[in-house]
């Protein structure tokens, strides 16, 4: 898991994401661990990826779990909430 300390780092493990490496794992400090899921267009792609990756299927369910029951945000809403301050120590 990477510690993000600035909006560029968190940018960063966002670009580097693709579809071999589609779930990122960062801490940012003073807000808590988050996982990101890259999702394709293709849905048929990410089931297949799914029913390979017993991994990646307990992923997608908890983070399908915490999608409905609202504890998950959006990259958008995301970055609208972090400013300078939250990667400062």
């Amino acid at each position: 898991m990477e510690e993000v300390r600035t909006n560029e780092d968190l940018m960063e493990q966002i670009a580097n994401m693709n579809k071999d490496n589609s779930v990122c794992q960062v801490y940012i400090p003073g807000k808590g661990k988050f996982t990101i899921v890259l999702q394709e267009e293709d849905r048929d792609s990410i089931a297949a990826d799914v029913r390979s990756n017993p991994n990646l299927k307990q992923m997608m369910k908890e983070s399908l779990e915490a999608y409905h029951d609202g504890r998950s945000m959006s990259t958008s809403e995301l970055m609208k909430s972090l400013s300078q301050k939250d990667f400062t120590k």
